[in-house]
């Protein structure tokens, strides 16, 4: 330990849930590729980048993955014969999600794109039942 005190974030956060359709199918496939594609958001977003793992479902098929970072994460799931992609991206503190998800629709360019977003943070009152 460096004896200097730890960075303490509130438990609040900005959780985007983006469903990117209409995307080339060769651009959901190979886990390199979408793999440096999240580190790229992340990166953007001012996030700082702890673990990723990414998981191919076989050649030509969808990808699985999430870039683990400080603020939270970025997870992906592809479905290239569906020309569709799955996007969870959660971030606290001074990240910016909204970057990383520009980052992600410049790069696989969906035809259409629908972005929940959820303010999420702790509760103040006591949760009973």
């Amino acid at each position: 330990m460096s004896g200097s005190p730890a960075t303490i974030y509130k438990a609040e956060g900005t959780h985007l849930l983006a469903d990117l359709s209409g995307v080339a199918p060769a651009l959901l496939t190979g886990c390199d590729g979408i793999e440096a594609l999240l580190r790229t958001a992340a990166q953007a977003a001012g996030a700082h980048i702890l673990h990723s793992h990414f998981h191919a479902f076989g050649p030509g098929l969808g990808v699985t993955g999430v870039v683990l970072l400080a603020e939270s994460h970025i997870s992906i799931h592809t479905w290239p014969e569906q020309a569709f992609a799955a996007v969870d991206i959660f971030m606290c503190g001074a990240a910016a999600p909204q970057r990383a998800l520009a980052v992600l629709r410049n790069a696989l360019a969906p035809a259409h794109c629908r972005v929940r977003t959820v303010q999420r943070s702790a509760i103040d009152e006591p949760v009973t039942g």
